[in-house]
């Protein structure tokens, strides 16, 4: 079965950082293009950021670009998120996921990934 796990959510002022991870097991995820997706509350969810199977090719959504930073470490089998210079409309449940076609391109639509994790909160207070 495959699973993914994140941590690393918490409350935090305006202006620090954060970094998440996500464990993954059951599945070689090393060959899989994986992303983070974020819901904030009475909001539809909305892709953050992506990352290629190789880790070669990064993308971001235009509102934490220069903020944030996807990366991974597959010999760990786990995906990181790094967020500096948080604000309040970060706030949101943060999830990662990872679609099952081996070397596939990323992609920013949620419905393109095959697995989710069940999400960690990020609170931004002002």
């Amino acid at each position: 079965q495959v699973h993914l796990v994140e941590s690393g959510g918490g409350l935090v002022q305006a202006g620090g950082s954060l970094r998440l991870s996500c464990a993954t097991s059951g599945g070689d995820f090393t060959v899989y293009p994986m992303g983070w997706f974020r819901r904030a509350p009475g909001k539809e969810r909305e892709f953050v950021a992506g990352i290629s199977w190789s880790g070669g090719a990064t993308y971001y959504a235009d509102s934490v670009k220069g903020r944030f930073t996807i990366s991974r470490d597959n010999a760990k089998n786990t995906l990181y998120l790094q967020m500096n210079i948080l604000k309040p409309e970060d706030t949101a449940v943060y999830y990662c996921a990872t679609r099952s076609d081996a070397y596939a391109p990323v992609i920013t639509t949620a419905g393109s990934y095959d697995y989710w994790g069940q999400g960690t909160q990020v609170t931004v207070s002002s």
